[in-house]
């Protein structure tokens, strides 16, 4: 009962939560509805007994949110000073998130201690009595889903990639390194050796 109950909430949270992502108007907010789809998924993952998953989810890609929003910021040309100034407009939005999020991690907590996982849904995925979680999933994504998981891969990288193309600004009156052409440098036009006396500094007019 608890367990079904744990399901429906996590799931309809993190369906709620990822459809204000892609609605709401201000990127600080999207970034927290997003946390929570995270954090939602991730307790989902729990109930079916894949803790590595799990954690692999709040680690990896709640990490990113940072990294995300520096992007977002970096194309959306925000403003910190008067993001920081509207600061106190966002805590009640952050109170309802941590709220959730609580009681969230309690009631997988509780399901999980009761017994509630699903183990037997991994029962066909572990390859043997004693494997573990982390060995299951390794040997079905490096088997059976490598081209999907060497394809997520390149998109992200193509991803990636793209974010640093548009947010790459050229400014004028910079001077920029040419490799090439420092490489390819004739030494005798590049350095010059001039005898000092000995004892003697030498002037910045002697150096020219």
């Amino acid at each position: 009962m608890l367990q079904g109950i744990a399901f429906y909430l996590l799931a309809t949270v993190a369906v709620v939560s990822g459809l204000l992502v892609v609605t709401a108007r201000n990127p600080v907010h999207s970034v927290l509805w997003l946390i929570l789809s995270f954090f939602s998924a991730a307790g989902l993952f729990v109930l079916l007994g894949a803790e590595f998953l799990a954690m692999l989810l709040v680690v990896v890609y709640v990490g990113a949110v940072a990294v995300l929003f520096l992007f977002v910021v970096m194309m959306l040309d925000v403003d910190f000073v008067r993001l920081r100034e509207g600061y106190a407009r966002y805590l009640p939005l952050a109170a309802i998130v941590a709220g959730v999020l609580l009681a969230e991690m309690i009631m997988v907590s509780i399901t999980v201690v009761q017994g509630g996982a699903a183990k037997a849904a991994l029962a066909p995925a572990v390859a043997g009595p004693d494997a573990t979680n982390i060995e299951a999933i390794g040997r079905v994504l490096y088997t059976d889903y490598v081209y999907f998981f060497q394809a997520a891969g390149i998109v992200l990288l193509i991803a990636m990639i793209g974010a640093i193309v548009l947010t790459l600004r050229h400014k004028p009156n910079i001077r920029r390194q040419d490799p090439s052409s420092q490489v390819n440098r004739d030494r005798t036009k590049s350095v010059e050796v001039k005898a000092a006396p000995t004892g003697q500094g030498v002037t910045p007019e002697e150096l020219l």
